[in-house]
Formats: structure tokens, sequence, C-alpha cells
């Protein structure tokens, strides 16, 4: 996110300089990726690039959040802007708005009345330039005020091109919206939208609408200050493909107590910018509000976790600092979670945060006490056991494809075959064995046989399942029933068959050999079939087959049928051809064949069949 210097200074007047600044980032908050010195005007500015980590995302994400924490953490003035926002006084409300999905957390409307859309004055536009955002108009450019200020996104709808009232509902499949920016949007039910009683006007928490835009002509608005659940918002914005400043902050959760703050600010705004307008009452639908969250932890634990000593002092300082309310008995504290500080929920945040405004450089590096004493995983432990068992019974390991076109849970951004998560591993163990048995000549082998080990997904949760069998039949079963299964030698009726023939020399590893990686392209297979006379063995027949077979041969010859009969023994070889950088051709193996055979009827009283 890119945080102007000056724009900070207006919050904490007495900030160190920009340099200084830059290391306290690095060591205290967050990592600054980019500094640059900018020219804006008759004024010089600092832009700093900072990355805000998700954990903070939801109280950082804005000026007013970073100057707040700067000037906790140096313990330094903050200027609080509330004072300077002045709103007149406002009339009773005609604004309708219907709350009709779990997923809008509070909704805050207002409408303003005669309000004249132009320019924005130089204040806002070179607050807006220093962030790489352009002015628009007074409108649009006091909602994204708001919004890189304080954090809160904020939408304003034309009252004029609303009809009747505002709906926050889930999408109806094959709703369709076009966007500001003139992108075709079609909806499905998972999508939740602002709509008024015909159309659809934004999709919530993303990005407004054609409908009801503000434009030159518009003279009466209403203002929006929502909050929505962040899950819906990322989902949303992921199936649309649309990625915004607003979607960023609502993704990574917001407090819906920031609403009063943002509605104020953005009112105020409004007020500055067009002083004939006039006010109605804020409907605020906030019926479920965000619960007090208490949090416990020790002195001794923070210093355990730290591997410093902190002070029942230090820790009580930090908490002032950061106007966070706290009782205290004795290095034991119950502090009041701020609002806005979604982050702590458990002792470790709190170390976490100790430890962050005391500076890790105070932590002495040093090697921890560690017991070294091996613990057994059970579920790896059956996982081995289950594997162990099938590979000796002749299986070998397949790993299928987890997302399939059918299930109970789906994925976003996935391909639109492959939406959901595998609610069993049969299905992709048979594809795997169907596949499997176009190359068995290739693999060397008379029958693929298979097992995985992996998890399915159902609504239930995740379970790790084991599913073996061969073209015959396929059995799947939880792991723990697999292990007591194969303990029992219950293997159902499958043969103890190893993959491989012994002599086979596919994967065969000999000292000084070298892997390389399986062709790419097509195997060709072809038989040799002939009579010779009873007291020729095969492998005369096999030398000469090697010695007139050439490079293109990958595997074979290897005998598959061997028979007597009227004084004459017929032997059957099989060739398998492939090439590492092209297809095969019938010409080419076929000359390869002839010249076999030529070799082989040379040989008195060898017939080919």
């Amino acid at each position: 996110m890119k945080i102007s210097y000056n724009w900070l200074k207006w919050y904490i007047p007495n900030a160190p300089t920009p340099e200084k600044l830059a290391d306290i980032f690095t060591y205290h908050v967050c990592e600054v990726e980019d500094i640059e010195k900018r020219k804006m005007g008759q004024d010089d500015d600092w832009i700093f690039d900072i990355k805000i980590l998700p954990n903070r995302a939801h109280d950082l994400l804005s000026h007013y959040g970073v100057a707040r924490e700067l000037a906790y953490l140096l313990n330094i003035d903050l200027v609080d802007p509330t004072p300077k926002y002045k709103v007149p006084a406002s009339v009773q409300t005609s604004l309708k708005i219907e709350v009709d999905s779990p997923n809008c957390r509070r909704y805050m409307g207002r409408i303003i009345r005669n309000v004249k859309v132009g320019g924005s004055p130089d204040w806002v536009v070179k607050h807006l330039e220093s962030v790489g955002q352009r002015s628009i108009n007074n409108m649009v450019d006091a909602a994204n005020i708001v919004m890189f200020n304080i954090g809160q996104p904020t939408h304003i709808f034309d009252l004029n091109k609303v009809k009747d009232k505002l709906v926050i509902r889930q999408a109806k499949d094959g709703e369709t919206m076009t966007t500001l920016d003139n992108k075709e949007c079609k909806f499905s039910a998972e999508n939740l939208v602002i709509a008024d009683a015909k159309n659809i006007l934004a999709v919530a928490g993303v990005k407004g609408g054609k409908i009801a835009e503000v434009d030159a002509n518009t003279t009466d608005i209403i203002l929006e200050v929502a909050n929505f659940d962040p899950t819906s918002v990322r989902k949303t914005a992921q199936s649309l493909n649309i990625f915004t400043d607003a979607k960023k902050r609502f993704e990574n959760d917001l407090s819906p107590e920031l609403g009063d703050h943002a509605m104020l600010e953005l009112s105020a705004l409004i007020a500055e910018m067009c002083p004939e307008a006039t006010f109605e009452d804020v409907v605020d639908i906030y019926e479920n509000k965000q619960k007090e969250n208490r949090l416990s932890f020790s002195v001794a634990k923070i210093s355990k976790i730290l591997g410093v000593d902190v002070s029942v002092i230090e820790v009580g300082n930090i908490l002032e600092r950061y106007k966070i309310g706290y009782k205290n008995e004795g290095g034991n504290f119950e502090i009041i979670v701020p609002p806005l500080r979604l982050d702590l929920n458990i002792e470790e945040d709190m170390a976490e945060e100790v430890g962050r405004i005391m500076g890790y450089d105070k932590v002495a590096p040093h090697i921890p006490k560690i017991d070294f004493t091996p613990k057994l995983n059970e579920t790896f432990s059956q996982m081995s056991f289950a594997r162990e068992k099938l590979l000796n019974e002749g299986y070998s390991e397949v790993m299928t494809y987890t997302f399939r076109d059918k299930g109970e849970v789906s994925v976003l951004a996935s391909a639109s075959d492959k939406k959901f998560l595998r609610t069993n591993l049969s299905d992709g163990l048979k594809e795997s064995i169907k596949l499997n048995n176009n190359n068995l000549p290739l693999l060397g082998t008379k029958e693929v046989k298979v097992f995985e080990i992996g998890k399915v997904f159902t609504k239930g949760g995740e379970e790790l399942h084991v599913a073996y069998g061969n073209k015959k039949e396929v059995k799947e079963m939880t792991l723990s029933e697999a292990v007591l299964a194969l303990k029992n030698s219950a293997l159902g009726n499958f043969p103890s068959l190893r993959t491989a023939e012994p002599n086979s020399s596919l994967g065969k590893i000999t000292k000084g050999s070298v892997l390389t990686m399986w062709s790419l392209f097509p195997f060709i297979a072809r038989d040799v079939s002939l009579w010779v006379p009873e007291d020729v063995e095969s492998n005369q027949v096999m030398k000469i087959i090697k010695d007139n077979m050439g490079e293109m041969v990958v595997r074979g010859p290897e005998l598959f049928d061997e028979f007597k009969k009227d004084g004459k023994k017929s032997y059957a070889f099989r060739l398998v051809f492939q090439s590492y950088d092209r297809t095969l051709t019938d010409q080419e193996v076929n000359e390869v064949m002839e010249k076999i055979n030529k070799k082989i009827i040379e040989n008195a009283g060898w017939q080919v069949r």
C-alpha cells in the first residue's frame, strides 16, 4: 500500500523524518518495499510503499490507521480529526433499506439532496495523486478519500436512478449488471449484490454499476457505508474476476464499528464541497453488533514465548500507550481488545504484539533446549503401514487429481469442469487404471494394480482414505479401516502379483546408470512370431532380433508365448518402439521389422508366422 508522508503528518505532526520512519516501519510495523521522494506542486512528499500483512490489513490499510499505530508506538501526539467534521443538522429520511442476506453485517445509508457534482478541492486532488489515484469528481473523490484515509470503502448512488428502495441480497442465477468500467457481470446465487426494486446496482464490497452511477446531472445522492462478510466478498470478486481496493479491504475483514466514523467523515467532506446540500437522517441496520472481545494473558507466558524477561511495568506501559483498557493481578492481565484490532485473539497474539513494540532486536539469540526424542505420529504411521503392505502385495502407488466436476465442496478460480473437491478416491483410481492399461506393452506387466492414499472432502470435513484395485475391481475405505483390513490380510480376491516381471529392466537402476525422463511421444508395439526346429533355444532367436532391431526399440524383445507342434517349436516376442524426440511412423517401424524378418528367414529351417 502507498502511504503519503505529508498525509500522515496531518495526524502525527511530530513524526520522525522519512528516513527514520522507514526504519521504524521495518523494525516494528511492516516491511518497506520502496520509498520515493516526489514533487507535489510546491511541496515535496515522500511516498512509502509498505507491505501490510493480512493479520493487520483490517486496521493498517489506511493513513489514519498507520498514523494511529505510529503515534502509539512512538508515544507521540495523535491528532483526532473528528472535531473538525461539520455536518448540517439532518431531517427525517425517506430512504428504505432491506437487508436480506446474513453476508451483510451492517448497512448504513444516507440521502443528501441538492449536491453539485464537479471538480474537487486542490488538497483532495493532491492526496489522491500522492497514492496513485486520479481525481474523477468531488463525489467519487470523497468516497476514495475516506477509503484511503480510514480504510472503510464507501459508495455513492444517484438517488433519482434508484427504484423505490435499496435491497442487499444474494443474486439470482443468471442476473447481470454492467460495472462502472463497462465490464459485463453474470451472477450466481453465491454473489452478494446491492439492488433496488428492479435492477442490480452494485456488487457488494467490490464494484458499483452503471445504472445508479453519479454523473454531471446528479443532484441527489445516497451514501453507502457497509460491512460485508469477508469470505463472501472474496469469493464474489474471484468468480467475477474483479479486483479493487474495496475488495482488498473487505476480504481481510473490517470491524463493523468503523462505519460510524466513515459516515461522519464522508458526510463532512460532501458538506464542505457542497455547502447548499441538505442532509437526511442516517439509516443504520446493524442487528448483530460486534461483541466485546476480552483477552487474558500472563507476563510469565509472554516472557517464555519471546525468550526474554518482560516486566509487568513494560506491558502496562504498552497497553496504556495503545489506549487498551486492562486489569492486572500479579502479572496476569485481562484486556478489552479495541474493536478495530481483530488480530488480537489469543495469548500468543499478545506475545507477538509486545515483542513487536519492544523490538525483536532486544531478544537475545540462543538455542532452545529441545527434547529430540521422536514422537510417533499415528496418522503417518498408519499411512506408512498401508503403503508398505500394498507395495509388498504388488500394487503401485499413484496420485490422482483432487479436483472433480462433481462434489460437495466447491473451489474458487478453478477450471470450468473442475469446480469441486473429490468425495472419493475410486473415480480417479479407475481412470488411472484405464490409462495405464493402454500402456501395458510399455510397462512390461500383465496387469495394472494401483493404490492411492489421500484426502477426500465432504460437507462434514476432510477424511483420509485408501483405495486399491485393478481392472476388475476397486475397493475404498477409510485409513483406519484399511489398516485393520491389511493387518488381517483382507485384500479381497486380488492375487499377489508383482506389477513388473522379475526380469523386467523397466526402471532398473544399475551401478553407474543415469536416470532419464520417459518419452512424451507415443509408442508402437509389434510382435515377432516364428517356427524353429525343436533344438533351437529362445536366446538364439533373441540374439538375432537384438542385433537387427536398432535404437528405436525401448523394450524387448520379450518372450511372451512358446509351444511345440509337429516337431517344431513356436516362439513369439514383443518389441516396443518409441522415440524421445518425435512420433514414430508405421513406415519407420515396418522397415525395422522387415529387416528382422529377413534375418530370421535367412537361417535355414526358420519360418516367420
